[in-house]
C-alpha cells in the first residue's frame, strides 16, 4: 500500500512539472507575440503624433507665433552636367613587356652580354648557350654533303663516258641508263644533305639568345654555368621593359559587361605619383575571367620616367552622362513611407518657411544625386538644419 501510494505521488509531481513546463512555453511565445504588436503598434502611433504635430503647428496661429524660428542653411540648386563613373583599382602595364626564353631547348650558360639595368636594341644577342653538340652536326652534316657531292661528280663523269660510248654504238643500253638512275639518285641524296645542312646550322643558332624587344633589362637573373630555360619558379630569368608604350589595366566586374564600351572616357589616377591622365577605353575582353568574374578593360596613358609597370592606379570609366541636369548634395535627400524628398526654403504669407518637396532620383556620384522629377533649378536647397524640419515650419538662412 505503501508503496503505492509512492507511487502516486511520484506520477502526480511529473504531470505538474509537465504542465508548468508547457504552460511556460506557451507564456513565453504570447510575450514575444505580446511584444510584436506593441512595438508595431508604437511605431504606428508615432508617426500618428508627428503628423498630427505638424498639422497643429501649420493650423494653431498662437503656437507659431511663439515658436521658434529654426536656423538653416541654403543653396541654390545647380544645374550642370552630370557624370557617373565606374571606380576601379587597376595597374599600368607595358605594351612591350619581353620574358626571354631560348629558341629552342634549355641549355647550359657560356658567355653573357647583358647586365641587369642595361639599355639593349631588338636583335641584340644576349645570352650564349653551349653549342658543342650541334657545332658537332653541323660539321658532320657539312661531311656528309661533301662525300654526297664526290660520289655525284664521279657518277656524272661515269655517266657522261657512257653516254659517249652508246652514241658510238659501244656498250648497251642498261649500263647507260644505270648510270642516268646513279646520278640522279645521289643528285636527291644532294638536296637532302644540303637541307640537313640547314637544319643543323638552324639549331645551332638556337644557342645564341637574343633580345625581342628594345628597352631596358629589368630583370638578368641568370649566371655562366647555369641551365637557361627562360622561367623558373622564381620567376623570369631575363626580362626586358620598354616604357615608351604604357597602359592601365583594370578588370571589371561582369555586371558592367553591357554599359562599358571601347572609347568610352576614362579618368587615370596615379596616387603615388599624384598624377592624374584623361584617355579613353582602347580595349575590351572578350571573355570573363572564371576566378575574378570580370572582364579585362585597357586605357592608353603618356609614357614618363616615374611611370613604371606595375604600378598603382585608379581607373574611373565614364559609364552615364547627362548635360543640364539637375544635381544637388545626395546628403540631403531624406525618405519617409511616401518615399525621397527634401526642403527647400519659400516665402509663404511674408514668411519663410520649409517646404517639402517629393523628388525622383537618378544616378548617384560620389556626393553629387542627378534629380529627375521634384526640382528644376534654382530653388533654395536646404543643406543644413533639415533634419526634423516639417512642412511649412518657419525658417530662417543663418547668413
Amino acid at each position: 500500500m505503501r508503496i503505492l501510494k509512492m507511487a502516486s505521488v511520484a506520477t502526480f509531481a511529473l504531470l505538474t512539472l509537465n504542465s508548468c513546463t508547457n504552460n511556460g512555453g506557451d507564456s513565453l511565445e504570447a510575450k514575444k507575440n505580446k511584444l510584436e504588436k506593441l512595438r508595431s503598434e508604437r511605431d504606428k502611433t508615432d508617426i500618428e503624433i508627428k503628423n498630427l504635430e505638424q498639422e497643429i503647428a501649420q493650423k494653431d496661429t498662437s503656437a507659431a507665433g511663439n515658436e521658434a524660428i529654426k536656423l538653416v542653411s541654403v543653396e541654390p540648386v545647380k544645374v550642370e552636367d552630370f557624370k557617373h563613373y565606374i571606380d576601379l583599382q587597376a595597374k599600368v602595364d607595358a605594351e612591350n613587356i619581353s620574358y626571354i626564353s631560348p629558341r629552342g631547348m634549355a641549355g647550359q650558360v657560356k658567355a653573357i652580354y647583358v647586365k641587369q639595368g642595361q639599355k639593349v636594341n631588338k636583335g641584340q644577342l644576349l645570352l650564349k648557350l653551349d653549342d658543342a653538340i650541334v657545332s658537332q652536326q653541323v660539321t658532320a652534316a657539312r661531311q656528309q654533303l661533301q662525300g654526297i657531292k664526290t660520289q655525284l661528280s664521279y657518277a656524272q663523269n661515269i655517266y657522261e663516258r657512257q653516254k659517249n660510248l652508246w652514241n658510238k654504238g659501244i656498250g648497251t643500253e642498261v649500263q647507260l641508263l644505270s648510270a642516268k638512275t646513279n646520278v640522279e639518285s645521289l643528285e636527291d641524296q644532294l638536296r637532302a644533305a644540303n637541307e640537313q645542312v640547314k637544319v643543323a646550322v638552324a639549331q645551332a643558332n638556337t644557342s645564341n639568345v637574343y633580345s625581342d624587344v628594345s628597352g631596358v633589362a629589368d630583370i638578368v637573373n641568370i649566371k655562366v654555368g647555369e641551365i637557361f630555360s627562360g622561367m623558373t619558379a622564381a620567376g623570369p630569368q631575363i626580362k626586358i621593359v620598354n616604357n615608351s608604350n604604357l597602359k592601365v589595366v583594370a578588370s571589371v566586374p561582369e555586371n558592367y559587361t553591357s554599359k562599358i564600351k571601347a572609347g568610352a572616357p576614362v579618368i587615370i589616377n596615379i596616387p603615388d605619383l599624384d598624377k592624374t591622365f584623361n584617355s579613353t577605353i582602347s580595349f575590351i575582353g572578350q571573355s570573363i575571367d572564371p576566378s575574378k568574374r570580370g572582364f579585362t578593360a585597357e586605357a592608353k596613358i603618356p609614357s614618363g620616367q616615374s611611370l613604371k609597370p606595375d604600378q598603382s592606379a585608379v581607373l574611373k570609366i565614364m559609364d552615364y552622362s547627362a548635360s543640364n541636369a539637375v544635381i544637388i548634395p545626395v546628403n540631403i535627400v531624406q525618405s519617409d513611407e511616401t518615399g525621397k524628398y527634401v526642403f527647400a526654403m519659400e516665402t509663404i504669407n511674408g514668411k519663410q518657411v520649409a517646404k517639402k518637396k517629393p523628388v525622383k532620383l537618378g544616378e548617384v556620384y560620389g556626393n553629387s544625386a542627378e534629380i529627375l522629377e521634384g526640382l528644376s533649378g534654382g530653388e533654395k536647397l536646404i543643406t543644413e538644419g533639415y533634419q526634423n524640419l516639417y512642412d511649412g515650419q518657419v525658417v530662417s538662412d543663418k547668413v
